[in-house]
């Protein structure tokens, strides 16, 4: 779910336009099970480096190609895992990791 001050930004044309355009680019995949050599449909444009109320109004970081990446649900959910320092995670198989140090590294890209 969007944070207050982004929801009305994720229903404008614009950032709708921006999305689909990029999930199209991105082959409809999603990118992060991709570099794990696993085929799963992306559902998400999640912004790489968040969007904060400072940042919002930044084309490079709201609607720039570089800071987004498609991910299917599982994926955007451990990317908002590691991101927001919780002590555990649910890794693809299932798996409980309990420390941030034991997670596996989230490239950006790929």
């Amino acid at each position: 779910m969007a944070r207050e001050f982004a929801g009305n930004f994720y229903r404008t044309k614009l950032w709708q336009s921006v999305r689909d355009t990029y999930a199209q680019k991105a082959g409809g995949l999603c990118e992060r099970c991709a570099e794990r050599g696993i085929i799963r449909a992306g559902e998400i444009v999640h912004h790489i480096e968040p969007l904060t109320p400072q940042n919002i109004t930044d084309p490079k970081i709201a609607y720039g190609e570089d800071n987004l990446m498609l991910v299917c649900r599982d994926c955007h959910a451990d990317l908002h895992t590691l991101r927001e320092g919780r002590r555990y995670a649910i890794t693809a198989d299932g798996t409980v990791i309990v420390s941030p140090d034991d997670m596996p590294p989230v490239s950006q890209k790929f």
